[in-house]
């Protein structure tokens, strides 16, 4: 198994445990995070770009799958709001691999994993072309004015998903009763 961190940040010699993003999590001590590399694209953007991510299991209904990913070849998923497009092309990222040893799974579904140590990466890799990065993990690149109405849909599916930095979006439109803000 490999792990990542990926980060806008160059050079970081040592990931020391923080507290979790937000309260939600159920995380209560503080810890470093990372994702495993089936995983990874879904943190192949800037930090703050907001992002719905998904991907069918075998426990997933087919209609959701017909509905929400449809004919493609793609086995996940990732989309994103229009506007950021610009920030991405801009955008340079690291990553970082850490070993997996001090690493215990948090979410399996979502590629999360958690260690309560600091840990020293194994290697760092600078990430000039994030879009092109992202086609290499077998990822459909949906690039939409909102994601308010996806976001809906997959939590209310049966597919796999993450729903990452919501609370950076545009509001929704009018009509659709997303949770916003978001914490």
């Amino acid at each position: 198994m490999r792990l990542y961190h990926v980060s806008d940040q160059p050079g970081i010699k040592l990931f020391e445990p923080r507290p979790a993003p937000h309260i939600g999590t159920g995380v209560e001590d503080d810890v470093v995070w990372a994702v495993d590399e089936g995983h990874l694209h879904n943190y192949l953007l800037p930090r703050d770009c907001p992002r719905v991510t998904f991907y069918a299991t075998e426990q997933s209904d087919p209609a959701d799958v017909e509905r929400l990913i449809g004919p493609g070849s793609a086995r996940y998923v990732v989309a994103i709001e229009s506007h950021w497009l610009p920030e991405i092309q801009r955008q340079r990222l690291y990553k970082y691999e850490l070993d997996p040893s001090d690493f215990t799974v948090f979410d399996e579904g979502a590629g999360y994993y958690i260690s309560r140590r600091a840990a020293t990466p194994l290697s760092e890799a600078k990430i000039d072309d994030i879009l092109g990065a992202l086609l290499e993990y077998n990822v459909e690149l949906r690039i939409m004015a909102s994601l308010w109405q996806l976001r809906e849909s997959v939590i209310h599916s049966t597919l796999q998903f993450s729903i990452i930095r919501m609370r950076n979006a545009r509001p929704p439109q009018e009509g659709i009763e997303a949770f916003y803000p978001l914490p």
